[in-house]
C-alpha cells in the first residue's frame, strides 16, 4: 500500500475511533431520479445496497417536471426480489415495505426567485424525521434539487442544527439557484457540504477501461447478480455514473463531522464566502463571476412597463424566468458551472429590453482564496482548489479518485450478496 495511502487509512481510523459511537448514521435521500439524468437509479440501488449499515429514514423524489417516486418504488421492487439473500447475510436490511413507507414525493418545480415554492410530503417528511426525539444528527443526502430542504428550514427553522446535508451541487446548482441562494441568505450557519465538482471523482479520473474503471465494472461486478444486478445494468448502457454516490460514500467511510479529514467521499475545505454578483444592468464579458458561483440581474423595466411583466434569461440549455419584485424591475438568477464566457438574450415583454444579449465570464478560483474561510458560513464546506486534488478542471475530485478501486471493491462485495445467500455460519453477521 502506498505511504499516502496507508496515512489517508490511518486518518480515517482515528476519525472514525474519534466519532466515540458505532451508531448507525440517520440518513435521508433527496434525489431527482426519473429526472433527465440516469445516474440516481444506480445511485438508489447502491445505498439500498448498504442499507443495513444506514438508518434510512426517508427516501425523496424531486425531479423537475416528473414525479419520481414511482422510480424510488421501482429499485425497491428490484430490492425486495433479492431481500431473502441480502437478509441473510445481515438482519439489519429493513423490509421491502419499511422502505415504501419511508419513500416520499417531493417538489417537481423548481423554486422561484423568492427560493420557495411550497410545503411537499418529501419537505414535511424532514421536518417529521429531524424534530425526532434523537441525538444523533441527520444527514441529508441531496443529489438533485436543494428545494426540499430550502422548504423544510422555511417552514422549521428550529431543525437547523439538527441538519447535516451533502449537496451535490454542480449541475444541481445550476437548475436550482434560487433554492440555493435562499438558504445562504437565511441560513449561513448551516452544517453542509456544496459539492460542486469533488463528486466527479467517482466517474474520472484513472483507467476507465480496467476491472475497477466506469467502463467494465458493470460487466464484471454487477451483470446477472441477482434483480438488483440486472436492474442497475440496464441503465447508462452498463456504464457507471454514480456522481450521487460519492454522499452515501461520505457517511459510509470517513468521519463526517470532519469533512477536512480524508473518506471514501471526498475531502473538503472551509468555505469562502459564497461567490455572488449582482448587477442592475446587462453584463459583458468584462465581468467576472467564479465558476459555480451566482449571478443576478436586476433589469429596471422603465416607466413604460405593462401592468404584468414576464420575461426569460435565455443561456445554454437553460430559460430561466424572470422574477418581479415590487419595484420595477425584473430579477433573474443564473449559475455557470463551467470556466468559460456565457452568452445570453432576454425575452421579454418590454421592448426596450426584448432580444437584449449580454455575457459573464466565469472562471476557476485562485486556490488560495481557500486560505480565507468565511466568518459568514462557518460550517460551510467545499471543493479544495488546489491543483493537486483535481482531476483536469474538477477541484477536489482526486480526493475521491484515489479511493476507486476501495470502494469498488466493496461495492462488488455488496452486489455478491444479490447473487446467493450467505454461508451458514455468516448469516445474520
Amino acid at each position: 500500500m502506498p505511504k499516502l495511502t496507508q496515512i489517508f487509512c490511518f486518518a480515517i481510523a482515528i476519525a472514525s475511533t474519534a466519532s466515540g459511537s458505532s451508531d448507525k448514521h440517520r440518513v435521508i435521500v433527496t434525489s431527482d431520479i426519473g429526472g433527465t439524468d440516469p445516474d440516481d437509479y444506480q445511485s438508489m440501488a447502491h445505498v439500498l445496497l448498504y442499507a443495513d449499515t444506514l438508518d434510512i429514514e426517508g427516501l425523496v423524489s424531486s425531479p423537475f417536471e416528473r414525479e419520481g417516486k414511482t422510480k424510488i418504488l421501482e429499485v425497491i421492487d428490484a430490492y425486495e426480489k433479492d431481500y431473502p439473500n441480502l437478509s441473510s447475510w445481515s438482519a439489519d436490511y429493513p423490509t421491502p415495505d419499511a422502505l415504501r413507507s419511508i419513500t416520499k414525493q417531493g417538489g417537481i418545480h423548481p423554486a422561484p426567485y423568492s427560493g420557495l415554492r411550497g410545503t411537499t410530503e418529501g419537505s414535511e417528511w424532514i421536518v417529521e424525521c429531524a424534530r425526532r426525539d434523537d441525538p444523533r444528527p441527520l444527514h441529508i443526502l441531496v443529489w438533485g434539487a436543494i428545494e426540499e430542504v430550502a422548504q423544510a428550514l422555511h417552514d422549521a427553522p428550529d431543525i437547523l442544527p439538527k441538519l447535516r446535508v451533502y449537496y451535490i451541487g454542480g449541475p444541481n446548482k445550476k437548475w436550482g439557484p434560487d433554492a440555493y441562494q435562499y438558504i445562504a441568505d437565511n441560513f449561513p450557519t448551516l452544517f453542509i457540504i456544496e459539492s460542486n465538482a469533488t463528486y466527479r471523482g467517482y466517474f474520472t479520473g484513472g483507467d476507465p477501461d480496467d476491472e475497477w474503471g466506469k467502463n467494465q465494472f458493470v460487466k464484471h461486478h454487477v451483470a446477472g447478480r441477482g434483480a438488483i444486478g440486472s436492474y442497475f445494468s440496464e441503465h447508462l448502457g452498463g456504464v457507471i455514473k454514480m456522481g450521487d454516490t460519492p454522499s452515501v460514500n461520505w457517511v459510509l467511510r470517513g468521519n463526517p463531522g470532519q469533512p477536512s479529514l480524508p473518506g471514501w467521499g471526498g475531502r473538503f475545505v472551509r468555505a469562502w464566502d459564497r461567490p455572488f454578483a449582482r448587477y442592475d444592468r446587462l453584463t459583458t464579458t468584462d465581468d467576472r463571476l467564479e465558476i459555480f458561483g451566482v449571478l443576478e440581474l436586476v433589469l429596471p423595466l422603465g416607466p413604460d412597463a405593462p401592468k404584468t411583466p414576464e420575461g426569460r434569461m435565455v443561456v445554454t440549455n437553460q430559460s430561466l424566468i424572470g422574477s418581479p419584485d415590487g419595484e420595477g424591475n425584473l430579477r433573474f438568477r443564473f449559475c455557470p458551472r463551467d470556466p468559460k464566457v456565457f452568452t445570453y438574450t432576454i425575452l421579454i415583454n418590454v421592448p426596450a429590453l426584448d432580444g437584449k444579449e449580454g455575457a459573464i465570464t466565469a472562471y476557476l478560483p485562485d486556490p488560495e482564496v481557500s486560505l480565507t474561510p468565511s466568518t459568514l458560513y462557518p460550517n460551510w464546506w467545499t471543493d479544495d482548489p488546489a491543483p493537486a486534488m483535481a482531476e483536469g478542471i474538477h477541484h477536489g475530485a482526486k480526493s475521491v479518485s484515489q479511493w476507486r478501486e476501495a470502494f469498488m471493491r466493496d461495492f462488488a462485495d455488496r452486489m455478491e450478496r444479490c447473487a446467493r445467500p450467505a454461508p451458514s455460519e455468516s448469516s445474520h453477521h
